[in-house]
């Protein structure tokens, strides 16, 4: 399904809009929780602390998370994007557990947040093998 595609996915791609309405995507860290999914701002070195894609969540709350498997083998390529509402919060305990537990970096240097919690409002995918 796209949920088990996209949970084992080791990376994303979060899609946000600036406040003037241009795109802006980002690779993320996530972690699928419950119904929602889960990223945080972590400590690994950015060009500044003030983020583009916080700014922009904060004027536009919706995103598209996208996770995709690239291989030679055509026959494997699949994509999945999650269409959904973010809330920005500062700490979120089943959060840090599942992105500790995906995310072995994390153990030694847990992200501090602030958090990005998805609300998915729509799960699209394809698969090559599954589109014959």
């Amino acid at each position: 399904t796209c949920r088990d595609l996209a949970a084992a996915a080791r990376v994303g791609r979060l899609a946000t809009v600036t406040p003037a309405g241009h795109p802006h995507a980002v690779p993320v860290c996530f972690a699928v929780v419950g119904d929602t999914i889960v990223s945080a701002i972590d400590g690994k070195p950015k060009s500044t602390t003030r983020l583009q894609r916080i700014d922009n969540l904060r004027t536009h709350p919706d995103a598209a998370l996208l996770v995709d498997h690239y291989d030679d083998d055509w026959l494997q390529l699949w994509w999945v994007r999650i269409d959904a509402h973010v809330d920005i919060v500062a700490d979120h305990d089943a959060g840090l557990d599942a992105l500790t537990e995906k995310y072995a970096q994390y153990a030694d240097a847990p992200p501090g947040g602030p958090f990005l919690v998805l609300h998915p409002d729509r799960w699209t995918g394809w698969a090559y093998a599954r589109s014959e």
